[in-house]
């Protein structure tokens, strides 16, 4: 379920990047600092039948995003990834889900930190799973939130 408050940055998480629309990523349920996201296999098909390295890789790297955006005030911060790696554990051959939550005593403690330096980093470590619950790829990175300078407009949607 996506909450009503989240629906704008729902349908921006799947289409508000071109790059992230092409994968038809959908965005499975939102609500405060939590989200679950689908990458369908359909459309997303390498060379030998299974699922894109380089798709499992965006549904990875968009997370980031897509917690900050239910976690912290995106009209006064936005996200940037700063270090991503992927470990391809098995051939992803279904649809893949990702889901993430962050603790309010975590989002709390970002957001304070780059209330006082401008920006803050937080680390995520995500599992990549089949239809089965299987996990596919192991995704770890470092996110920053910054905050938008005087002038600049959030590239998020008004919640």
């Amino acid at each position: 379920m996506i909450e009503k408050k989240y629906q704008t940055m729902a349908e921006y998480v799947e289409s508000g990047i071109e790059a992230i629309k092409r994968t038809g990523i959908k965005v499975l349920e939102m609500r405060d600092r939590y989200v679950k996201t689908l990458m369908p296999l359909e459309g997303n098909v390498n060379h030998v039948g299974i699922m894109y390295a380089g798709s499992l890789f965006t549904i990875g790297e968009g997370m980031g995003g897509a917690i900050a955006a239910v976690s912290f005030d995106c009209l006064r911060f936005f996200p940037i990834v700063k270090e991503v790696t992927i470990r391809f554990r098995r051939p992803a051959v279904t649809d893949v889900t990702l889901e993430l939550e962050m603790s309010e005593e975590e989002a709390d403690r970002i957001q304070q930190e780059a209330e006082e330096k401008d920006k803050a980093d937080f680390a995520l470590e995500l599992e990549i799973k089949d239809t089965s619950g299987e996990v596919m790829c192991i995704v770890q990175g470092v996110w920053q939130i910054r905050k938008i300078p005087e002038g600049m407009e959030s590239p998020f949607p008004s919640p």
